[in-house]
């Protein structure tokens, strides 16, 4: 194959997205940005021939992009690119091989999340159990948290009127207005209703909105205001792992997995439009994996 000059395929490669792909402005301008970091890379190694290059280029492109501090998301868009660009080339008989078909998605790179066992659960749960107006506020805001694996700010924005205490159901308002009811277990429901009856109408003031969570001054509890808290209790229940309200979201949907439930059912309780995301928890409970290939696979 002869030289390429990399900007004039980009720019084909680009306006066939456009013209008979359909693709939206937007994504073709995302596209356009990830392929000039890719082509500034492959350039800087005088690679002008598409079938000089090889997969460990574009590897080693990729682990620049992730040392520069991309976004697992950003760099796996940017690998969705140049595959698409390679099959065009290929198509268009400019390479003869798709050398990335080779490359499996950087989702390995994905940080897996942290995650609490139960017993430091238990204890960040105790560590709010004080009977003063705040420490009820605090301790039903943390079963709320566990309880729901709800995201933080989901909790922030829950209102009076979204706890449903005859059916012990939390109604979450998640990305893009989209509603959910999730089940709000007894010990979750306890200390809700103890922070009714005890704490929030001393929280309150005349102005006070709905929501179900207020600070000392009866304004809503933030999602600032709620990562304190949650920073406040692991601090004091001497847990060394980094905790934040999404650990609880975490800690919530492994939990819920180690202890039998259908991974679909976890995906609707926390609010996720695609099961792919909600699949990392299957990372997570490596013990569950292992359980069930020696419970099912005829060698174990």
């Amino acid at each position: 194959m002869l030289p390429m000059d990399w900007d004039t395929a980009v720019h084909d490669f680009l306006s066939y997205l456009e013209f008979e792909c359909g693709l939206s402005p937007n994504t073709i301008r995302a596209y356009a940005a990830d392929l000039k970091s890719f082509v500034a890379s492959v350039s800087a190694l005088n690679l002008n021939c598409p079938d000089d290059i090889r997969a460990e280029h574009v590897v080693e492109h990729m682990l620049a992009q992730k040392s520069r501090g991309l976004s697992v998301n950003s760099i796996s868009r940017q690998l969705v690119a140049i595959r698409m660009l390679f099959r065009f080339l290929v198509l268009e008989g400019r390479a003869q091989s798709d050398v990335t078909s080779i490359l499996d998605s950087p989702k390995l790179w994905r940080r897996l999340p942290d995650v609490l066992d139960i017993v430091d659960v238990e204890k960040l749960l105790k560590a709010a159990a004080g009977k003063s107006e705040l420490e009820l506020r605090d301790r039903a805001l943390l079963e709320t948290l566990y309880a729901t694996g709800a995201r933080v700010s989901e909790v922030s924005g829950m209102t009076l009127d979204d706890i449903n205490y005859e059916y012990s159901f939390a109604r979450c308002r998640g990305k893009g207005d989209k509603e959910r009811l999730v089940p709000l277990g007894e010990k979750a429901v306890t200390a809700i209703k103890e922070y009714m009856h005890g704490a929030r109408p001393k929280l309150a003031t005349h102005s006070s909105p709905p929501n179900l969570f207020l600070s000392r001054n009866g304004n809503p509890l933030d999602r600032r205001n709620i990562w304190r808290l949650v920073k406040k209790y692991a601090l004091k229940a001497g847990i060394a792992k980094n905790v934040t309200p999404h650990t609880l979201r975490h800690s919530f949907a492994t939990h819920m997995l180690q202890r039998g439930a259908d991974l679909r059912a976890i995906q609707e309780m926390l609010g996720h439009a695609s099961i792919v995301t909600t699949q990392i928890y299957t990372h997570v409970d490596k013990g569950r994996l292992k359980a069930i290939h020696k419970k099912y696979h005829p060698r174990p």
